[in-house]
């Protein structure tokens, strides 16, 4: 009987070596050579050659936007209380009137108004009506577009965020990021092409379903970047181990597993895996420099707010939006609010003090960054977004109170920068401000218009799943909002 081989080996090192050593070589031999991969790998077909799904991509068409800083108000700010004037409602505080209404509580068919906790003010050229909450943005009125007929199909949290980040109401489908990141790569090889922002607070319901790839290969995913501390989890390397160190071990590795590589790399998925953990490696040195904000001006740090302890936080993550957007990040999404009930901006209960809250901890930095990106430039190539899930009920919860209800029948929300128009508004709600009633647009059109901006066409850009060639807007399509394009089309 022949004998049969040591596959093991004879010593516990060989053992550890060839059982695991060797794909942990076929992980690192990549990084410090690129185009390695690019000359042994092939995609699945085991003939075309392999290429990086984050290599650069051409766009559709010529863009207006090169990134995206999407500002997500999470829990459902009050549009008749920030930005949707409804001066008929002076002096209605307390009467019952018949509305229909839908949110948590259900579907109700009156109720007791609660008139707007803040005096509203004209500012700019474009006379845009502003509540006391935002004094700071509504310097930028004239930047900006606002979209005040806003509608989305769920009135309650964990749904309408996904439909907000993803256009499905359901889990399991790429978000808007992805979408990007999908489109159009990255630019920027050492850095994330889409990057998150979480709430001092905590994440949102739904949590990671929010920056996911759904069906689409992770490569595509939102990154969590910190605003304090190490700015990525799991990035470090071991205190213990030096440069050389680190060096030399790659070295080794190189040297003993290119033939292991070579004989492994030809599936793309073991490629992309080791894309990724390349990017993992470029980004040990230059995530910290990206986020290190310690080098800005003492002007910039008071620009966003950072020396008051009420603005701190999410100036903070407004300055390192910037940072990014000037290193290549395409997709920044900054989340105000986190956790549950007061935490966020979802005002059941007290709604002066919610709102003040949230609204006191961001106008400052928003107001910031828009000055911030204008002056130096980036404005015009950087589309800012702001808004939440949904707006909220012109009239109270309960029978106590100030709190308002969800309301996803009509919302705000605005765009500024990334060839927008601004100084406009389009589309209003009644005059309660309970729904839509004059130009009505759904998630899906503000999807579409960002990925407009960005030179990707939303009924064009898709991904093959499960039979359909499945798109960010529906597989039966959508059309940007032209009024904020300056389009003739309507």
């Amino acid at each position: 009987m022949a004998k049969q081989p040591n596959f093991c080996g004879r010593t516990r090192r060989e053992f550890i070596w060839q059982s695991g050593a060797g794909f942990a070589g076929a992980a690192l031999a990549s990084m410090l050579e690129p185009a390695f991969l690019n000359r042994l790998s092939a995609a699945q077909d085991d003939d075309t050659a392999w290429a990086n799904p984050l290599a650069p991509k051409e766009p559709h068409f010529p863009a207006q936007a090169k990134a995206v800083i999407f500002l997500y108000m999470y829990g459902g700010p009050s549009h008749i209380d920030t930005f949707d004037y409804k001066p008929s409602m002076v002096g209605m505080d307390g009467k019952t009137i018949e509305v229909k209404t839908f949110g948590r509580g259900g579907h109700r068919n009156e109720g007791r108004i609660v008139e707007p906790r803040w005096k509203f003010k004209q500012y700019g050229q474009c006379g845009k009506w502003v509540s006391d909450l935002f004094p700071n943005v509504a310097q930028h009125v004239d930047d900006i577009a606002f979209i005040h007929s806003m509608t989305a199909d769920s009135p309650i949290h964990g749904s309408a965020m996904l439909q907000m980040n993803t256009g499905k109401i359901q889990s399991g489908s790429p978000c808007l990021g992805a979408w990007i990141n999908y489109g159009l790569g990255t630019v920027n090889e050492n850095l994330p092409g889409f990057v998150v922002m979480l709430d001092h607070s905590g994440g949102p319901i739904s949590g990671p379903k929010n920056w996911s790839t759904g069906y689409m290969p992770a490569t595509f995913q939102g990154t969590v970047v910190r605003s304090e501390g190490s700015p990525i989890l799991d990035l470090r390397r071991p205190l213990d181990m030096t440069d050389a160190a680190q060096r030399d071990l790659i070295d080794t590795l190189q040297q003993y597993n290119r033939q292991h590589l070579a004989a492994n790399a030809a599936h793309s998925d073991l490629a992309a895996r080791i894309a990724s953990y390349e990017l993992a490696y470029r980004m040990q040195s230059t995530a910290p420099e990206a986020v290190d904000i310690e080098d800005e001006t003492a002007d910039t740090h008071s620009l966003y707010g950072l020396d008051n302890p009420k603005t701190r936080y999410f100036g903070r993550q407004c300055l390192m939006a910037r940072r990014l957007v000037e290193r290549g990040v395409r997709f920044i999404q900054v989340y105000s609010g986190g956790a549950h009930n007061d935490s966020n901006w979802d005002a059941h209960g007290d709604l002066e003090n919610n709102h003040n809250l949230h609204a006191g901890a961001t106008d400052l930095p928003i107001a910031g960054l828009l000055k911030d990106l204008k002056q130096r430039g980036l404005l015009d190539s950087t589309l800012i977004v702001w808004g939440g899930e949904f707006g909220r009920q012109p009239t109270a919860e309960y029978a106590e109170g100030s709190g308002r209800d969800h309301n996803a029948y009509g919302f705000t929300m605005w765009m500024a920068g990334g060839g927008i128009r601004g100084g406009i508004s389009v589309g209003t709600t009644d005059e309660l401000g309970a729904a839509a009633v004059e130009n009505p647009f759904h998630v899906k059109h503000v999807h579409a218009t960002i990925l407009h901006q960005m030179g990707l066409d939303p009924n064009r850009l898709s991904f093959f799943y499960n039979g359909l060639d499945q798109k960010l807007v529906g597989v039966e399509g959508a059309e940007p909002i032209y009024p904020l394009l300056g389009s003739p089309t309507t």
